[in-house]
């Protein structure tokens, strides 16, 4: 699938994220930071759609390499996903992003996902 074929669902997850729980998990290890997606059903929720057609969506997204799910533990973003998702937020949400992280956690962030070193 084209890198961009799933920005729709990860942009629902993004301003889930931002603007309806204002709260957003991380996860960060010597692979790179994951961020944590809201479960299938407040996903669906939020987009008013039942929680079964968000299902092949999620197993779209993770066959791609941009998430992956573990049972009991929920939907994370994989590196790539992690750089999806905030490019996301770059273009479109920043000053919510901003809001939520704060200005200099969010450019640590970017700068993260996209490899710089920071000393």
């Amino acid at each position: 699938m084209p890198a961009h074929e799933h920005d729709d669902i990860i942009e629902a997850a993004v301003r889930f994220l931002l603007e309806e729980d204002r709260c957003v998990t991380i996860s960060f290890s010597p692979g790179g930071a994951a961020i944590r997606f809201p479960t299938t059903r407040k996903l669906a929720e939020y987009l008013g759609i039942p929680h079964y057609y968000v299902l092949p969506r999620f197993g779209a997204m993770e066959r791609d390499g941009l998430i992956r799910r573990a049972e009991r533990v929920g939907i994370s973003t994989t590196s790539a996903g992690t750089k999806r998702l905030l490019a996301i937020m770059v273009e479109r949400y920043q000053d919510s992003a901003e809001e939520v992280f704060g200005a200099g956690i969010f450019a640590a962030l970017q700068g993260g996902a996209n490899g710089d070193e920071r000393d």
